[in-house]
Order: C-alpha cells, then sequence, then structure tokens
C-alpha cells in the first residue's frame, strides 16, 4: 500500500472517517482481481464471455479500485433514508407530489418499487443527498463487483468490509420482487417474469439485464428480456410471444408510460392486470427533483407536520433545492456559481450544468422551464493508479434500497461535472465499510 502517510501509523487519535480519507486520498492500489470478477459474470453457460464482452465494449463499466467510508456515514445514510420515507408517507405530501403529475401516476396497486437508488455526496458535513432514482441501475453488477476482491496488501485486509451480506445478497434481491408480488395480492410465486427496455440490446447496462435474467430462471422463473414493442394486451393478460406475462421488472426512462409504443404494458398496469416494479406512483412521490425542494426546505416539512428530529435530519443531509422561477431569476444568476441546475424530469445526469459554467444560452434554456436549482455539494475524490500514474477522480455514492431498507452501497468513480463512465480508471467502485477498531487487527 502505498501511501503519502507511510502506513497507517497515525500519531494523533483518529476516527473512522479519518481512516476512510486516508485510505481514499492516499492508496492507489487495486482491490480487483478480473479472474474472480469473470467467474461472478459469467456465472452458467449462457453468460460465457460476458466479461470480456465487458471489457472490450465498456472498458469503464469497473473501476479496479475500492472506495472506503465510516460506519457513521452509512448510519447517516440509512437515517435519511428512513427519514425520506417518513415523509413521503405522509397523505398531504402525497397530495403535493401526485399534483403535479401526470393521472398515472395516482394508479397505486401496492408494490414499494424495487431498487430505488439515493445517491449522495460525501463532505465534511456528512452525506448529502443529491438526488433519488426509481429504477436505478447496476445493483447486480456491484454485487458481483463487490465479491471480485482482494487484498491488495495485508494491511488493508481488515477494512475490506463490505456493506452487505454479499452470500445472501442475491436472495433478498429475489424476495424484494417476491414482496412486490404479495403486496398487489398474488398469492405463490411469478410464474413469468419480464425485464423490459426499449432496445435492450444496445443499453449500456445490457449486461445486467443479462445476470437478472440468470437470477431469475436460477429461482425456476421463466423470463425474458424485451422491448416493449413486443408486448400486447389481450384479454385482460399482458402477454410476449404469445404466453402470459406475470411481473414486469421496469427499466424504462419513459417514468410516466407516455410512448404510444408502452399502451400495452400501460393498460396492463392500470388494470391491475400485470405486478409492474418500479411504476409510474414511485417516480411521482420519489424521483421528480421538484420533491427535493420540500424535502429541503424546513419551513414547508413543518407545515405538513413533521417532527423536528426528522426536518433536522432532512435539511441537514439534503441541498437546499429550489425550482427555477421566473421570479426568482435574478437572484439564481446571482448565485449561480454554488448552485447545479437540474431538470426535475431528467435523469442519467443528462443536461445538467454547474453553475459556474453556465453560458447565457444555456441559461436562457433553464429559464425556459423544467429545472431545479440544488445547493453544490462537491463529491469527494478517491485516488486511482492509471497507466502507472496516480490521478484524483470524484466519486459519488449511490444507495440501492428497498421500502426504506437499504441493501448495498456502490460506488461511481469520474471525472467532469458528472457520473459518464467514460473516465480511465473509473466506473462502478465497491464500497468497504472501516472503523477505529481497525487499526488495532
Amino acid at each position: 500500500m502505498d501511501m503519502d502517510s507511510g502506513d497507517f501509523s497515525f500519531t494523533r487519535q483518529v476516527g473512522a472517517h479519518d481512516i476512510a480519507e486516508a485510505i481514499n486520498r492516499g492508496c492507489d492500489c487495486r482491490s480487483l482481481d478480473p479472474e474472480r470478477l469473470r467467474r461472478q459474470l459469467e456465472a452458467e453457460p449462457s453468460l460465457l464471455g460476458l466479461a470480456a464482452e465487458i471489457g472490450h465494449s465498456r472498458p469503464h463499466l469497473f473501476s479496479a479500485t475500492a472506495v472506503f467510508i465510516a460506519p457513521e456515514t452509512l448510519q447517516a445514510m440509512e437515517h435519511i433514508v428512513a427519514a425520506v420515507e417518513s415523509v413521503v408517507a405522509l397523505p398531504a405530501y402525497q397530495a403535493m407530489a401526485l399534483d403535479r403529475a401526470p393521472p398515472i401516476a395516482r394508479v397505486t396497486p401496492g408494490p414499494q418499487s424495487v431498487f430505488m437508488g439515493f445517491d449522495f455526496h460525501l463532505g465534511d458535513a456528512g452525506p448529502q443527498l443529491i438526488e433519488i432514482n426509481t429504477n436505478a441501475g447496476g445493483a447486480l453488477l456491484n454485487s458481483a463487483l463487490a465479491r471480485a476482491q482482494r487484498a491488495c496488501c495485508e494491511q488493508i485486509q481488515p477494512f475490506l468490509r463490505p456493506t452487505a451480506e454479499l452470500e445472501t445478497l442475491d436472495q433478498r434481491w429475489l424476495d424484494d420482487f417476491f414482496a412486490e408480488w404479495s403486496l398487489q395480492g398474488r398469492s405463490g410465486r411469478p410464474a413469468r417474469m419480464a425485464i423490459v427496455d426499449e432496445h435492450p440490446a444496445t443499453q449500456y447496462l445490457h449486461p445486467e439485464f443479462l445476470l437478472f435474467r440468470h437470477l431469475f430462471r436460477r429461482a425456476g422463473i421463466d423470463a425474458v428480456i424485451c422491448d416493449p414493442a413486443e408486448l400486447s394486451f389481450e384479454s385482460g393478460r399482458l402477454m410476449h410471444a404469445g404466453a402470459p406475462l406475470d411481473l414486469v421488472y421496469n427499466r424504462l426512462t419513459d417514468f410516466y408510460l407516455q410512448a404510444p409504443a408502452l399502451a400495452p404494458l400501460r393498460a396492463a398496469h392500470e388494470a391491475g392486470a400485470i405486478v409492474l416494479t418500479p411504476h409510474p406512483h414511485a417516480h411521482a412521490l420519489y424521483a421528480d427533483k421538484r420533491n427535493l425542494c420540500i424535502l429541503s426546505d424546513a419551513a414547508r416539512l413543518a407545515e405538513l407536520g413533521v417532527p423536528k428530529p426528522v426536518i433536522d435530519r432532512l435539511v441537514t443531509g439534503v441541498p437546499r433545492t429550489l425550482e427555477v422561477t421566473p421570479e426568482k431569476t435574478e437572484a439564481l444568476w446571482a448565485a449561480r456559481r454554488g448552485l447545479f441546475f437540474k431538470p426535475f424530469a431528467g435523469f442519467g445526469s443528462r443536461a445538467t450544468y454547474r453553475g459556474d459554467k453556465l453560458t447565457q444560452r444555456v441559461w436562457q434554456e433553464i429559464l425556459a422551464g423544467g429545472y431545479v436549482a440544488q445547493n453544490l455539494a462537491l463529491p469527494s475524490e478517491r485516488r486511482v493508479a492509471i497507466d502507472g500514474q496516480s490521478s484524483d477522480l470524484k466519486l459519488d455514492v449511490r444507495a440501492y434500497a428497498y421500502a426504506g431498507s437499504i441493501r448495498l452501497v456502490a460506488a461511481r468513480l469520474y471525472k467532469g461535472q458528472t457520473t459518464n463512465f467514460r473516465t480511465p480508471g473509473g466506473g462502478f467502485a465497491p464500497v468497504f465499510v472501516t472503523s477505529a477498531k481497525d487499526l488495532a487487527q
């Protein structure tokens, strides 16, 4: 381990956060075992060659470097997720969120929605929740990646503590889908499932679709990957290739199922003929970025009847967010260098802008509507080795959650304004939790 400090023999009293920062900023060792990752990805004959295909077509999907956080950081993230859930459960909040959403968001079949993604930046003030996503990708890829790590040296071994029980994680993923099935009043288990996205074979995370198909089939469930155009709604059943479907794992980014090609899926969902997860109702309650305007506003939260300890947790953990409106134009422009602008219906960091890099042309696009302005929460950094040279990459942390419970935490390393999977040395990275007790081991 090549640390700027030489080793972990600190001369002052240190905490877990100090240790995590020391590793992240001072050690550029690589912990990924490529052969172990290959075995994790190619768990059945139909997946043979997947690791090589990823390496060829998606060379920056996986980083070879792990990220470390303190247990207090993970606990703070858990508390923020729980606080969000407690607010989302309030009828008054739901009324506000659904009032600005299309009618399909009012369809409430019962499921919670799998693979909620809570994205954080980590700083001195603790984890900052910068956005929430309802079909967060990468969970199975990251669980495979976490299982493919090895200690780069003896010193690092005690610190390789994952954020989940990796050996039972696949079953937990399955149990979440089965919970969705039960929440919609179904008994037994689904017989046939579909992983649905537009042109799935061309999607950047298509390798993960293959892993999900394997996960379902290994559990004895017939599973297909398909485009929504391959679906039909006939005699009250959603059909694919002449056979009925019971559950759809929804990876579409048309969150309200508005495109004409989605009409069969939309009709089946509205009729309660299919268990759809994630679904439009969850997107309206969580992922519309205007919700962050409520979650970061102490006065509005108090009006909703949120208890003060929950308010304090949210305003500390969610950067202040405002909707961009004409009356705020002058103030937002003056404060732009400390703001980040995001489309409230956007995803995947598309059309997002740091205020200090705004041009007048982009500013006029923002003023045309559909944006929020969020106080800038700078990402932390991780040192990596690229072609024998050390380089500092930005990082964000994603908590994959279900029904308010974090299932796995992973990171994304990158250069530039937002995560991009185009940075050498960057990509998904496993997250490990360290503590001050590890120094004695």
